[in-house]
């Protein structure tokens, strides 16, 4: 114990002789240590941000979209134009899967909202059913949704999303006002939850819901729908209810073998992957900068490990010849190396999880902070240590106390 209390006390004088090359060789390995933990959390906190937006679009949800998914490259995928998704379809696609629970079809346009001397421009108004609020798992906070008989009627009764509920009547109670919306007068029946943006970028705050043949009869004037959202009974039932979709839809457009699709069924857990690639991609980038930081780190104490050796050869030689051991001499340069790193470490570990928190409360993002992670990092800033004080101790143990006596 006396001999490490002695080797730590001159590897400490050591290092501090040569204050300016310690600190730039921990700042490589601080710098590795706080990317592999900054990128490792915040890789963590997409993660859970992109699962929250999955349950904010619905659970154990398969998309029907009009027209077919071309690929580019490995995943890229772009929707062409077609209005082959009826009505019809709709009831055909829940009464003959028994794996569907639910289904709610979907249609976008953007029209002017009026209401009194305010005009939104150009705001989402969503054609939809009175099962959307299930499907999408999307409820309203004052008032009701549309029934399915109001929907037969053609009714003429919306329901606000929180957004332009705010925008339109500020703190003002908006059930039963009506409002303009492309000319057509609507009476406000409820406000939707707060609910934000989802997989698709949507700000589902930002729209105007009326029923989905008031929609398509007064609004635009057609009798294709752009989406369904069908719903399972499960998520183990999900493949089976896409395959069940498909032959169906297949059927009713009557497509024979081998023609291709006018339709994408789409699984919402691969909106998801979709989304997961760009976190992918920075995960990456922050491995191989970490990777960088922690080379230069090692290169960084490997060169100030060789110059104190070939600064102390004569202390090294003195040493070997009043009795100190190989050993010992491997032990102080290898103390010297590990402190470097491990004080490098220690401030980054600090300094990352310093770092993640402040993303965090900056940028809204998910608390999610990984002990594997710190202790991934710490534990390679102190192994770069080691490996890089290697060399350097063998190179001092090679030192011949007769020789430097003799000079």
């Amino acid at each position: 114990m006396k001999r490490i209390a002695l080797n730590l006390s001159i590897a400490l004088r050591s290092l501090y002789s040569f204050k300016l090359r310690t600190s730039l060789a921990v700042l490589g390995v601080l710098l590795g240590t706080l990317s592999l933990i900054v990128v490792s959390n915040l890789t963590g906190s997409l993660v859970k941000q992109g699962e929250k937006e999955l349950e904010k679009l619905g659970k154990n949800l398969l998309l029907v979209q009009s027209g077919t998914a071309i690929r580019f490259g490995m995943r890229t995928r772009v929707m062409s134009t077609a209005d082959t998704l009826k009505v019809a379809d709709i009831q055909a696609i829940k009464d003959h899967s028994p794996h569907v629970s639910m289904v709610a079809p979907t249609s976008t346009r953007t029209f002017p909202i009026r209401y009194g001397n305010i005009l939104l421009g150009n705001t989402i108004v969503t054609g939809t059913s009175s099962s959307f609020t299930h499907v999408r798992n999307f409820q309203v906070e004052r008032g009701r949704f549309f029934t399915d008989e109001e929907d037969e009627q053609l009714e003429r009764g919306v329901v606000l999303g929180s957004g332009v509920a705010r925008r339109l009547f500020g703190t003002e109670d908006p059930l039963g006002r009506h409002i303009l919306v492309r000319r057509v007068p609507c009476q406000v029946i409820g406000v939707m939850e707060e609910k934000g943006v989802d997989l698709s970028n949507v700000d589902q705050d930002d729209q105007v819901f009326v029923p989905i043949r008031t929609f398509l009869k007064r609004f635009v004037n057609q009798e294709h729908v752009a989406n369904i959202f069908v719903q399972t009974i499960n998520s183990e039932s999900m493949m089976a209810a896409k395959s069940q979709v498909e032959a169906i839809l297949r059927d009713r457009h009557n497509l024979q073998p081998g023609q291709e699709d006018d339709f994408t069924v789409i699984d919402s857990r691969d909106l998801l992957e979709l989304k997961t690639q760009t976190t992918s991609m920075i995960t990456l980038l922050g491995r191989i900068a970490a990777t960088i930081s922690f080379l230069i780190g090692a290169m960084g104490i490997l060169s100030i490990m060789i110059l104190i050796v070939n600064e102390r050869k004569e202390e090294i030689g003195i040493r070997r010849a009043v009795g100190s051991r190989r050993r010992d001499i491997v032990l102080q340069f290898l103390m010297e190396s590990s402190f470097i790193a491990l004080l490098g470490g220690m401030v980054g570990v600090f300094l990352g999880l310093a770092t993640s928190l402040a993303i965090f409360y900056f940028s809204g993002l998910p608390l999610s902070i990984s002990p594997p992670a710190i202790a991934l990092a710490f534990c390679s800033s102190v192994l770069v240590g080691i490996l890089a004080g290697i060399y350097p101790s063998k190179k001092a143990t090679t030192i011949q106390p007769i020789n430097i006596l003799r000079s």
